[in-house]
């Protein structure tokens, strides 16, 4: 099946698209982003585009993965259940807890897929805070801005080691893993290139990252 071809899943489990922050550049970068990845040619649709703002280029990128990793996993919400992923975890050796400073302070164990709702829900409030991602033009993005993406991105890759750890055999049956190793390959070549993971926290799919890396 293809991943648009969502009509016969569960719809409640989808989110509504993310827009591209309006007020700035973004409808500008994210028609760039659009063309540089038609293109085929993933380092180069990573790269600044010359003479933008960095702070404009990471925020257009940040909802677009955020739109694509929802999407991605939104196709394997009836296979990742509380009974089959009692835990967010990737692998035997990786589990992750939820905590988001403000409602949860201490990390809780929870489901993969309730992390998972955890998780979209605290990025959507930030990418709908315009303290954090401004939506009108010229308005300045904050101090902590680059800790706030890193921490999303941080966040987005665990969802990643969960689903090829756990669920990447049904991705192959889906006949998805093309889609998924692309948006992993394009993934982890931005966040290459603006350094906003550490590569501790790549460990779970350590391989897999270094041969995208050196390819």
């Amino acid at each position: 099946m293809s991943l648009f071809g969502l009509g016969n899943r569960n719809q409640k489990t989808f989110r509504p698209k993310k827009s591209a922050p309006s007020g700035s550049k973004g409808a500008q970068l994210q028609k760039h982003i659009d063309a540089t990845l038609g293109s085929g040619n993933l380092r180069e649709a990573v790269k600044l585009p010359p003479g933008e703002d960095i702070n404009e280029w990471l925020a257009v990128n940040t909802v677009d993965f955020f739109n694509q990793v929802n999407i991605l996993f939104g196709t394997l919400t009836e296979f990742c259940t509380p009974s089959n992923c009692p835990t967010m975890s990737a692998g035997p050796k990786y589990e992750y807890r939820w905590a988001d400073g403000v409602t949860i302070k201490k990390p809780i164990e929870v489901s993969a897929p309730k992390y998972v709702e955890y998780l979209m829900d605290w990025i959507e409030s930030q990418l709908d805070d315009e303290t954090i991602f401004p939506q009108k033009l010229g308005a300045p993005f904050p101090s902590n801005f680059r800790e706030v993406v890193k921490t999303i991105f941080k966040r987005l890759f665990r969802v990643y080691a969960h689903i090829y750890h756990s669920h990447f055999q049904k991705i192959v049956s889906l006949k998805e893993e093309a889609h998924l190793n692309t948006c992993f390959k394009h993934f982890v070549l931005f966040t290459w290139e603006f350094r906003l993971i550490d590569k501790a926290e790549l460990a779970p799919l350590e391989d897999l990252v270094d041969s995208i890396i050196q390819l």
